[in-house]
């Protein structure tokens, strides 16, 4: 084995993680393969979204790429050296199927795309609850000029955010499209300068974060699941989860800090 120099720098985190008041930032960390997404950094940010699931202290989640991109898709590189080692064509020895049809964090996430965001990093920002752009982003799921079509759920989640026939344009020519057709179709909430674009999401968190944590949950739950629901049926389950979420603690101190005029003191009870 070849000596290693003394000096010599350690490998970068695939993905860093930073929690500040309830919010955790997650930075896709390969700036040099534009966030593609290898084995090392699907790991890491599996596990980055369960502690976002896992830990009460954390409220909502942010989703940015370090450099130029905010994620570029696959590794299409090591897609290729499968292939010639036998392993089947998908991006990785085993494509983990919690990234694949979504790992729900069951809490809100904003996806801050800074740059390039295509194929399985387009997929990604489309399982954010909101999404925000910097002038320099990108869009688009070049899947099919390579001869398949995206498999990490694109084919049915793009028509349920933007027009079918953009959807559809997208998908079939899989050209790109820039950050001003992107919020034209409304993929993106907003269009923002590159140094704004982080706070702006950041800003936009901590806003979320201050409220009731189960009360937040509960909303989501409650838009998330009546999507798929007939609207008399997603109507009654919309007034079961306000009822339960009226009975806990949160819910009666709103109010009281409220008469009080104070600001309220959450605890996610």
């Amino acid at each position: 084995m070849p000596d290693t120099p003394a000096d010599a720098a350690p490998a970068a985190e695939p993905l860093r993680f930073d929690v500040v008041e309830g919010v955790a930032t997650i930075t896709l960390n390969r700036p040099d393969a534009l966030n593609a997404l290898n084995e090392d950094l699907v790991a890491a940010l599996l596990a980055a979204l369960a502690r976002i699931r896992d830990e009460d202290a954390i409220h909502v989640g942010v989703i940015t790429g370090a450099g130029r991109a905010f994620c570029a898709g696959a590794d299409l590189r090591r897609r290729v050296a499968n292939q010639d080692e036998g392993r089947g064509p998908t991006p990785f020895p085993v494509r983990p199927p919690a990234l694949q049809h979504t790992f729900d964090t069951q809490k809100p996430m904003i996806a801050a795309v800074n740059g390039h965001c295509l194929g399985a990093g387009l997929e990604l920002a489309l399982t954010c609850d909101i999404r925000l752009a910097s002038t320099a982003a990108t869009f688009g799921l070049p899947e099919i000029s390579l001869g398949f079509f995206p498999g990490g759920g694109s084919p049915l989640r793009l028509p349920r955010a933007v027009p079918l026939s953009a959807a559809m344009e997208m998908l079939l020519t899989g050209d790109r499209i820039d950050a001003a057709t992107a919020r034209e179709y409304g993929l993106v909430n907003r269009v923002l300068e590159p140094d704004a674009l982080l706070p702006d999401a950041q800003r936009v968190a901590a806003r979320i974060a201050s409220h009731a944590p189960l009360a937040v949950q509960g909303l989501r739950e409650v838009v998330m699941h009546g999507l798929e629901m007939p609207l008399p049926q997603a109507l009654r389950w919309g007034g079961a989860m306000r009822w339960a979420i009226g009975q806990t603690e949160d819910a009666k101190e709103g109010p009281r800090a409220f008469a009080e005029k104070r600001p309220p003191e959450f605890k996610g009870r």
